[in-house]
């Protein structure tokens, strides 16, 4: 036997010797991923113990399906778009209630339609003014870093030439080095962001050695709980909620939900659609509106406003009432009398 294939031989049993070490690196999940159990109005079953969680909600959230580039990246490792995952993780924690926004909205307007154009059965109750906003949206994305070719495992990929591709496979279980993962947070109606933050994971106990000898199985099926490359995004994303509920958590600017009221709340909390601006022209909606000296019920009256006359809102707010320059001086209206034209 030469020098080269004794080398060979040696080094073939070098890596296969080391895998089990490489098996048990790093403790993030027993079977499966990291992400199990469920979520559902009775609260979260069987969920991962290192997800951290909300005593209440916060308010709605809609997951963003992540970018083209993003979903180009995964596919090269076999596996689809994460926001399922996400949602699930999400619900589990207790920390928001999620909103459709997805797949399945097409089927939910199409269920409308259907109503609309009187096709269901009378009774059904569905149609308009019932969906619920979304609060806040997290926008997910994912980056790889690619396994170097240098140090030993380099070495002998290099040594087995054409059979790296299969060692390659095996060494680590990963076809990349690392996922690192970002989620957005923001502010549904202000478009303020809430919170950023990163997650990121390396090796996850997916029985190395059960697949080098045929008894792991689970890369040829594809997805976040059955191949090696999933499980360690799905340990990112833990990572990476975790983050982002420990930033929001404590805050008292997120309102805390009570008796499912949350979206209503934040809804009345946060900026409004067609909320008027300072140096905004408003005018009455009905004749005889009235001006008064003082923000308050009572107050003596500067003058009674017509359907056709304007006044300037000067951008302050008290008691349900909005100060405007009118053309007998400066007063207050009753805020839901006005309206900008």
């Amino acid at each position: 036997m030469s020098k080269f294939h004794s080398l060979q031989r040696l080094s073939l049993g070098m890596l296969v010797a080391g895998m089990p070490l490489l098996a048990g690196a790093q403790e993030l999940g027993k079977g499966g991923s990291m992400a199990s159990g469920s979520a559902g109005p009775d609260g979260a079953q069987n969920a991962n113990s290192q997800l951290e969680r909300c005593e209440t909600p916060k308010g709605t959230l809609a997951v963003v399906e992540p970018q083209n580039q993003v979903g180009m990246n995964l596919q090269r490792y076999g596996l689809g778009s994460p926001t399922a995952v996400i949602r699930m993780l999400v619900q589990q924690s207790n920390c928001f209630q999620i909103v459709e926004r997805g797949a399945a909205m097409q089927n939910m307007m199409q269920e409308r339609a259907l109503s609309q154009s009187g096709q269901m059965q009378g009774g059904q109750n569905v149609g308009a003014g019932q969906m619920v906003a979304a609060d806040f949206i997290v926008t997910p994305s994912v980056v790889f870093s690619d396994n170097n070719a240098g140090g030993v495992g380099g070495g002998v990929l290099g040594l087995l030439g054409g059979r790296a591709g299969l060692i390659g496979g095996l060494v680590g279980g990963l076809k990349f080095k690392q996922a690192q993962t970002s989620m957005l947070l923001v502010d549904t109606r202000s478009g303020i962001q809430v919170a950023a933050a990163e997650g990121s994971a390396e090796k996850t106990d997916f029985a190395l050695g059960g697949a080098l000898f045929g008894g792991g199985g689970g890369a040829s099926l594809g997805g976040y709980t059955s191949t090696n490359e999933g499980k360690v995004v799905v340990a990112s994303f833990i990572d990476n909620w975790n983050n982002i509920v420990r930033a929001i958590r404590n805050n008292p600017s997120l309102i805390q939900a009570t008796s499912g009221t949350a979206s209503k709340q934040n809804a009345a909390a946060s900026v409004q659609a067609g909320a008027a601006a300072e140096g905004d022209v408003m005018v009455p909606k009905i004749s005889g509106a009235k001006v008064l000296r003082q923000a308050q019920d009572g107050a003596p009256e500067l003058q009674s406003l017509q359907r056709s006359d304007e006044v300037i809102y000067l951008g302050e707010e008290r008691n349900g009432f909005l100060k405007v320059q009118s053309g007998r001086g400066e007063g207050w209206v009753k805020k839901i009398l006005l309206k900008k034209p």
